[in-house]
């Protein structure tokens, strides 16, 4: 079964408003071994939802449409797809008699709007909405099936949950889809590629491989489609398993797992308390850290040295460090690193001083220059990054390597 979601709204093509319910439904139909094969925005526009609706019908099995289903007068969708299925517009009783209930419960008036709102194309079988005042909408048309409901996100949510996903249920010649996600840090898109070249090339044509990139780190999904879910998830593992001892330590994770939850669970593991000491991040690092629950049992803290006095009063750098290297060098981030170690009762620690940007660079020592240290006190090591000019992306960017540079240590701990 493929299909195909349509969101309707003006408010999403200028960018006001976020599509957080394409994302939801596609996520949810995937784990139901639904294939989205399209996803569509549309105004709030009679004809632009018809004719929508006619591209979908002509290349998928479903049709899931969000948005333009209320009181107020942009609500036009069922008014569209009635004139589209040639249906009348009859007036529900149950849904108003409901409506009604609703306002004396929550001690108000409704208005004519909502009365206006019960008119329902005559074809629709109407999908419960515990979660506001507007049913979903069911039309069975040549086979296919069609389901409009309310753009609000816990509305759209309720009726996909008691009304569309049991409807998939019932349907048969279901296959499963199963995504697997490998997630890496450190190395990029092309050298990951390259590695696994030839492992990559021996997927059948029902597994796919697509490499999806960020800052500091790719995710690696290899999606299977098949009518047996367990054999397929057995050699999606396989796979998965020859990517990731070709990587080694590249791999940190899998599926939603982040960086951040990895190390903690390493310093756990390895009981290692650990801190950081920061320049040019300002806490970006300590924040990544500490967004992780529990993170209280292995973090101890942060110096943002962002002054180069709080290098020296609060981590011990020598002024003639700062002087003869300057706060962005190799010597400086050792100096930083073995004073927060000192400073600190913790067993591992990461230092970092660069120039984030957009201004501040040199021709020695341009915009992206980053240095980061890593380590305990008896054994240190050191890393120069480049990164371009973008001061948000080379604050993140430092950020992950840092993080990545210090999972790797503690895990030869």
């Amino acid at each position: 079964m493929n299909a195909i979601i349509i969101t309707i709204g003006d408010e999403l093509l200028i960018g006001q408003v976020v599509d957080t319910n394409s994302a939801w439904m596609g996520n949810r139909l995937n784990e139901l071994g639904v294939s989205v094969s399209e996803r569509m925005s549309v105004s709030d526009d009679g004809d632009a939802i018809k004719e929508a609706v006619h591209r979908a019908i002509q290349k998928a099995d479903l049709i899931l449409l969000t948005g333009g289903l209320g009181p107020t007068k942009d609500d036009i969708t069922k008014v569209a797809l009635a004139e589209y299925f040639g249906a009348e517009m009859e007036f529900h009783e149950p849904t108003w008699a409901r409506i009604e209930r609703l306002f004396k419960r929550w001690g108000r008036s409704s208005t004519p709007a909502h009365r206006q709102q019960c008119y329902m194309p005559s074809n629709a079988i109407l999908l419960e909405n515990k979660m506001g005042t507007a049913p979903g909408m069911l039309f069975h048309i040549n086979g296919k099936d069609i389901i409009s409901m309310p753009g609000v996100p816990y509305e759209m949510q309720y009726i996909m949950e008691h009304g569309v996903v049991p409807l998939i249920d019932r349907k048969e010649g279901k296959t499963s889809i199963i995504h697997h996600t490998i997630r890496t840090a450190g190395e990029g898109e092309s050298r990951i590629a390259q590695a696994i070249e030839d492992i990559s090339d021996l997927l059948p044509a029902y597994i796919k491989l697509a490499f999806l990139p960020g800052l500091g780190q790719v995710r690696l999904r290899l999606s299977g489609i098949g009518e047996d879910s367990s054999a397929l998830e057995k050699e999606i593992q396989s796979f998965s398993t020859k990517i990731c001892a070709r990587l080694g330590d590249v791999v940190y994770g899998f599926g939603e797992k982040t960086l951040e939850e990895v190390l903690g669970q390493l310093c756990i593991e390895k009981n290692i308390r650990i801190a950081t000491a920061e320049s040019c991040t300002g806490g970006y690092v300590s924040h990544r850290i500490t967004s992780v629950p529990g993170s209280s049992a292995y973090y101890y803290g942060s110096i943002i040295s962002y002054d180069n006095s709080v290098k020296v009063n609060h981590l011990n750098v020598s002024p003639a460090t700062l002087k003869d290297h300057g706060a962005v060098s190799k010597e400086t981030v050792l100096e930083m690193l073995q004073g927060l170690l000192y400073t600190m009762p913790v067993d591992a620690g990461i230092s970092i001083s660069g120039i984030a940007g957009p201004d501040g660079g040199s021709l020695g020592k341009p915009v992206g220059t980053i240095w980061i240290a890593c380590g305990n006190k008896t054994e240190q090591e050191t890393l120069l990054i480049n990164l371009g000019k973008d001061r948000a992306k080379n604050i993140e960017y430092a950020g992950i390597i840092a993080m990545d540079l210090l999972r790797k240590f503690v895990m030869r701990q």
